[in-house]
C-alpha cells in the first residue's frame, strides 16, 4: 500500500450547536488540513497521485470554507460545524473527486483537522 499526504490552511469562523460554554458564540480559527491518500497501485509515472492534483482535490474545499461562516453554509446549517465533522466533510468531498478522477484507484486514508495548534480531530473508516 502506498500513501501520500498534503496539508492546506483556512480561516473561518462558526460556532457549536447544542454545546454550553465559549465556543457556543460565534469565534474563528487557523484551521490546517492534512489529507492523506492510499492506494495499491502506482500509475505509469511511479506516482499515487501527483502532490499538485491532490493539492487540486483539496483546493475547492478549502476555497468554499475559506473565510467565511461555516454555520451558513450547507451542509452546517444543520451539521454542528465541530472539527469531527469538518474532517468528515473534507474526507467526503475529496473521496468524491478522487473517485471520478482516478477511478477508484487512490482514495483518501484519513483527515486530519486542527483548530488550534495542539486540538486536531481525524476522520477515517
Amino acid at each position: 500500500m502506498y500513501q501520500i499526504t498534503v496539508e492546506d490552511t483556512f480561516a473561518a469562523g462558526h460556532y457549536l450547536r447544542n454545546y454550553k460554554g465559549k465556543c457556543e458564540n460565534p469565534h474563528g480559527h487557523n484551521y490546517r488540513v492534512r489529507v492523506t491518500l492510499h492506494g495499491r497501485e502506482l500509475d505509469r509515472a511511479g506516482l499515487l497521485l501527483d502532490f499538485k492534483d491532490l493539492k487540486e482535490a483539496i483546493k475547492p474545499t478549502v476555497d468554499r470554507l475559506d473565510h467565511q461562516m461555516i454555520n451558513e453554509l450547507a451542509p452546517f446549517t444543520e451539521l454542528n460545524p465541530s472539527a469531527e465533522n469538518l474532517a468528515r466533510y473534507f474526507y467526503d468531498e475529496i473521496n468524491a473527486r478522487l473517485q471520478r478522477s482516478t477511478v477508484g484507484r487512490v482514495s483518501v486514508k484519513d483527515v486530519t483537522i486542527w483548530e488550534t495548534e495542539t486540538t486536531t480531530a481525524t476522520y477515517y473508516e
